[in-house]
């Protein structure tokens, strides 16, 4: 684990630019890293039924952009990353349960380009193993002998209240789908994505680093508020992905959104300005559950013939050019600022 970290502060000093050359750059890394705090069992058997499957389910784990903003957080208000190692690996375990737990409740089939956990080890295990990445949000950290007693407690909270607002938010998200509301409208989107994806995607991962890093409050708030705002935009840019990139850009099943009646904020929108036949038609496909490509293609054509793509799109341009701007202000001038200026374009930009 040392040497890992140690290799990642010694290249720091020559960051790349781009957020997405400092994904591309510390990603695996980080990953392995992250992978160091799973551990092992006291019986062969606890290894393949649960140690394993999740540790080879983290080692597909993508961008690692949570962990890295967390480190580029401490590093922006003057902190050591070595501090910010256990916060940053516990916010990717939360990541990691999540999805696993996510995976099973959308009955999803690919996670990464790779089948769900619930389908390679059966839905009992995959359970499990969510349930074991939980458990390790709050014991990484409070087991780290960096940190003081009043450093891991007020980690502790800020962790559990990232998970309390994560889970209201998948609830919506669900609750919504299972009842077959289709009275949603933006504002209720905008709750539910916030506390969904912007708490654990944003806000809790920078503020955590402001935190760990000993900065000042008003510039752990000013992170969290970033935080807040881009990871809404991430998700809004994620709810496009899944509906105009491709199946090989997003590496899970394509326009599943559609197919699992998921209240996104382009649906909403279109909801609320297309005419009663095309409207009609959509809760009919939202309904249907269908796998159908060309219908899910009928159902994409309704929603941008509302003017709800593109409504989506700025949407998420408009926010994250506001929080830059209030970053700009509020934060002394770094590389790890610049990162994190950075991180919000890339957010928004992964369809063009």
């Amino acid at each position: 684990m040392n040497n890992t970290i140690n290799e990642i502060i010694a290249s720091i000093e020559n960051a790349p630019k781009t957020f997405e050359e400092y994904l591309t750059s510390y990603a695996d890394k980080v990953g392995e890293l992250i992978n160091s705090y799973i551990p092992r069992g006291t019986h062969s058997d606890m290894n393949a039924y649960l140690y394993d499957p999740l540790i080879n389910y983290s080692k597909n784990g993508g961008k690692r952009h949570r962990p890295l903003i967390c480190y580029a957080a401490c590093l922006a208000v003057g902190g050591t990353m070595e501090r910010a190692t256990t916060a940053a690996a516990a916010i990717e375990h939360f990541h990691t349960a999540a999805l696993i737990h996510d995976d099973i409740a959308d009955a999803a089939e690919l996670r990464r380009g790779e089948p769900c956990l619930h389908l390679s080890e059966g839905y009992g295990l995959a359970i499990n193993a969510g349930d074991l990445a939980l458990s390790l949000v709050n014991g990484t950290v409070l087991n780290d002998p960096l940190l003081d007693d009043a450093m891991k407690i007020r980690l502790m909270k800020e962790l559990i209240y990232m998970t309390q607002h994560t889970i209201e938010g998948q609830a919506l998200d669900i609750g919504w789908a299972r009842d077959g509301r289709y009275d949603i409208t933006p504002e209720d989107y905008l709750v539910m994505a916030t506390h969904k994806t912007a708490h654990y995607s944003g806000a809790a991962p920078l503020a955590i680093g402001a935190i760990v890093g000993l900065g000042s409050e008003a510039e752990v708030e000013t992170l969290r508020n970033y935080g807040l705002d881009t990871g809404l935009a991430f998700q809004i840019q994620d709810d496009l992905l899944n509906l105009i990139g491709s199946e090989e850009s997003t590496q899970k099943d394509f326009r599943n959104d559609i197919t699992e009646g998921k209240r996104t904020l382009v649906v909403v929108h279109a909801l609320q300005n297309s005419d009663k036949p095309d409207r009609d038609r959509l809760i009919r496909i939202l309904s249907s559950k269908t796998k159908d490509p060309a219908v899910l293609a009928q159902a994409v054509t309704l929603m941008e013939a509302a003017g709800s793509v593109d409504y989506a799109r700025n949407y998420a341009e408009n926010l994250t050019s506001i929080a830059k701007n209030r970053l700009n202000d509020m934060i002394q001038p770094s590389d790890a600022r610049d990162l994190l200026i950075s991180m919000a374009d890339w957010f928004v930009n992964r369809l063009k």
